[in-house]
């Protein structure tokens, strides 16, 4: 749950989200949405989504026909990924079951991207059918798809490579180092030369992928990762001879401040990281495709639990609520790198005083 100290109303005579949510909660107690009928709940500030997503447009503005996809595994409600597609967004996704929920909230197909580094023959036939985008996860995928692809198909096709350029300060979160699992090892002996003669062999293969992580990893890493993956698509279409890549999916991950309600990095951020390491990037010659989660969201809402019991261990102070691992499953794990801010409420939903206590 979000922190509850106040804080000045904005320029624009809103209150901060601090004092807003402090309201959301006493209202749903108030009105039974919260409480010993209902220990739990998430709540979501659709005008802060909505300003999240016109941030990120606005951080793009100057790349004309950019398709911005919300990573489904972020929230996977459907009102959520319907507020979504109604502000416009695509929608990526890693699984049958996300490609249905974005199927059901709304997405077109044509706005969805499939992005599971184990896709089975079923998925793939289905993606194909509808006219979903498919990133391969490795040249063995490719062939299957081969197998699989019928000539008549609207899906873009594209292949993902891990562009190798290092983890971050959380290294399972780290998609880019020299053994991550995803994509092809874009610097493996080989790897280079096979890439460029599996896109000869397809004329059909027109996208490059990668994703070089989210939370701990520095702007300029991804940034990094962009621009051997653009690199890379230079290269191909010089090789071939024809500009046979015509988009990027540069993936998302951009890392999110958990210590306060501040914005930072922000989209605009990201947006400079990329044009100082990759130039041409923004130059139009690509179509290009994100696929951000987690940041358009993590300000944008709070998880309300029921407090059913505390209790005392070692001179420590319990709190027990319905909100656990399910819904909190990386704080659990990694503490440190995933840290929830959280504040405590009254039976009437008004904001506690008194001590702070260690917990």
């Amino acid at each position: 749950m979000t922190q509850t100290t106040s804080a000045p109303e904005h320029e624009d005579g809103t209150a901060p989200p601090a004092a807003r949510f402090d309201a959301v909660v006493e209202a749903a107690v108030q009105q039974g949405l919260l409480g010993e009928g209902g220990p739990v709940a998430g709540f979501i500030d659709t005008a802060g989504v909505r300003a999240s997503v016109a941030a990120l447009r606005d951080a793009f503005a100057a790349t004309p026909g950019v398709l911005h996809t919300f990573a489904a595994k972020a929230c996977s409600l459907i009102p959520v990924l319907r507020l979504l597609a109604d502000c416009g967004m695509g929608c990526e996704v890693a699984s049958p079951g996300e490609l249905r929920l974005a199927l059901e909230a709304g997405f077109p197909a044509s706005r969805i991207v499939l992005d599971s580094p184990a896709k089975t023959r079923e998925e793939i036939r289905l993606a194909l059918a509808l006219g979903v985008a498919v990133n391969a996860d490795s040249l063995g995928e490719l062939r299957r798809i081969d197998a699989l692809r019928n000539p008549s198909t609207s899906s873009v096709l594209g292949l993902r490579v891990n562009p190798q350029v290092g983890g971050g300060s959380i290294g399972p979160m780290s998609t880019a180092t020299d053994t991550s699992k995803f994509g092809v090892a874009l610097r493996d002996p080989g790897a280079r030369e096979a890439i460029v003669a599996a896109f000869r062999e397809r004329p059909w293969l027109t996208r490059l992928h990668a994703h070089v992580g989210s939370q701990g990893c520095p702007l300029e890493l991804i940034a990094a990762g962009v621009a051997r993956t653009y690199e890379l698509a230079e290269e191909i279409n010089t090789t071939l001879g024809v500009r046979q890549i015509t988009s990027l999916d540069i993936g998302g991950g951009l890392p999110v401040n958990f210590a306060d309600e501040t914005v930072r990095p922000s989209y605009a951020d990201y947006v400079a990281a990329l044009t100082a390491a990759a130039p041409g990037l923004f130059s139009g010659r690509y179509a290009l495709v994100t696929e951000f989660g987690r940041s358009l969201l993590a300000k944008n809402g709070f998880i309300g639990a029921r407090v059913e019991y505390t209790k005392d261990a070692g001179g420590r102070r319990i709190a027990l609520t319905h909100a656990g691992a399910q819904t909190a499953t990386r704080t659990v794990l990694m503490p440190d790198a995933w840290p929830l801010r959280i504040g405590a409420f009254g039976p009437d939903g008004v904001p506690k005083g008194g001590p702070v206590l260690a917990q």
